[in-house]
């Protein structure tokens, strides 16, 4: 596995990293299992001022770390400026909250006076994607160091600047050695860390087929894991939805970060009558989205963020077509030298066709056409993933309704996918399991220790 910074722009390849040997795991493994034996006996305070370091630094040096990332994998400038402020939030949401999360819970019970304490577990390995460098990293990390989890990361290979960039983020915060190790792992070592008895869990974000194969280590090993894995995200629009708001939203819930989002909406869900409007204005807007450098705030469009991604999309498109699937707009090349897909609407997707149940990611959005509330719902739910979704409607009971009855994760009212450090992130389904983010996600590595004394009631 070749560990390598290519500008997506430009196809220039600006460095190249070493893999890491067993040696390497070796000694990562050991200070970090150090590092969790001393933790244990030390208060989640002791570790606050570090995490709120991160977020100063974060913030202090956004253009630094956002221009890492568009570097490896081809994001907007500001996109990627917006993300590293979500990563200086959540590294402070979790600074803030961490204490009151690992305090003790008292229990009601008639064998006596009792209570269960959140404590830390042992080395977290994370096996994290490209599409988002630093944020996907942060999810697991900021939690995991409250608790006092060191953390092992085995990042995406087409993106291991931003993976450098992250350590020295946590040297440069204070953070001791071990509590945040980036190793630029062959999947063969990442199976031997997740059989070492000091890795006690895995975390991972990626591919349903990547997410199952991690799993089955862990299984194997009997280790806990989390997986964050696709989505063929609905957004469903009702009778009695704002259409202004609709036609707004929607482009955006589809195209940012060039559609590399496995909670962006991918389905879109229109009653019949306003299907014909409905595609109309997204063609619009899909219109007016520019491609250039990333680099530059003026390009809309960012390039996909490898040769070998593009080519998926493409072939993904080109036999969505050969099974009778329309090109309402897009599906053009895109004369720059960068790795583009423009931006693309496919319709008349039946059930037999391999779109029909495929997550494809990058900037192409299907459109389906419904004549009922329950064709919707029972469109959105004949899918093997079960990650996010939204609905559009005036009325936010009706609203309410329809989201209670969609097998998601997630789901938003009126708004495209958010994502907030208070707000659980995870799915259903072929999505995953378990939950990353707020205290949901704090307390997926920890163990909940039950102690009761029997002489005090």
């Amino acid at each position: 596995m070749a560990y390598q910074t290519i500008y997506p722009d430009t196809n220039e390849t600006l460095k190249t990293y070493e893999n890491a040997t067993a040696d390497d795991l070796n000694r990562a493994l050991t200070t970090g299992h150090a590092l969790y034996q001393q933790w244990r006996n030390e208060a989640p305070a002791t570790r606050k001022p570090i995490l709120h370091k991160v977020a100063e630094l974060l913030r202090l040096h956004k253009h630094h770390y956002a221009s890492v990332m568009t570097h490896d994998m081809g994001k907007l400038i500001g996109e990627a400026e917006g993300e590293v402020d979500l990563c200086a939030d959540i590294a402070d949401y979790y600074a803030d909250h961490g204490e009151d999360f690992m305090a003790p819970r008292p229990l009601v019970s008639k064998q006596g006076k009792g209570y269960y304490i959140r404590q830390a577990t042992g080395i977290v390995m994370a096996v994290e994607p490209w599409n988002f460098p630093f944020y996907q990293v942060m999810r697991v990390f900021a939690p995991n160091f409250m608790v006092g989890n060191p953390m092992i990361l085995k990042h995406a290979s087409i993106c291991p600047g931003s993976a450098v960039a992250f350590q020295e983020l946590v040297n440069e915060a204070g953070a001791p050695a071990g509590a945040f190790t980036n190793l630029f792992l062959s999947y063969d070592l990442v199976s031997q860390a997740i059989a070492d008895p000091r890795v006690a869990g895995v975390a991972v974000t990626g591919s349903e087929r990547g997410g199952a194969s991690v799993a089955a280590e862990a299984g194997k090993n009997l280790k806990k894991s989390s997986m964050e894995l696709g989505g063929t995200d609905v957004f469903i629009a009702l009778e009695d939805a704002d259409w202004d708001r609709v036609y707004k939203i929607a482009p955006q819930a589809r195209l940012y970060n060039a559609g590399q989002v496995c909670t962006s909406s991918k389905r879109f869900i229109v009653p019949a009558d306003h299907y014909d409007d409905f595609l109309a204005h997204l063609k619009a807007a899909f219109a007016q989205y520019k491609p250039g450098d990333p680099m530059d705030p003026k390009t809309t469009l960012a390039p996909i963020s490898s040769a070998k991604a593009k080519q998926k999309i493409q072939s993904q498109i080109d036999e969505a077509v050969a099974h009778g699937a329309k090109v309402y707009y897009g599906n053009e090349p895109v004369d720059l030298p960068g790795q583009f897909i423009q931006p693309t609407i496919l319709t008349n997707i039946t059930k037999d066709n391999p779109a029909y149940g495929q997550e494809i990611f990058g900037p192409v959005a299907a459109v389906y056409k419904v004549d009922s509330e329950e064709e919707a719902i029972a469109l959105a739910n004949d899918s093997r993933y079960g990650l996010g979704s939204v609905v559009f409607s005036k009325d936010p009971a009706h609203a309410d309704v329809v989201a209670r009855q969609i097998e998601a994760g997630m789901t938003f009212i009126n708004s495209s996918f958010i994502t907030v450090p208070e707000l659980p992130f995870g799915g259903v389904k072929n999505s995953g399991y378990g939950r990353e983010l707020s205290e949901l996600g704090f307390t997926t590595f920890t163990n909940e220790h039950l102690v009761i004394n029997a002489t005090e009631h």
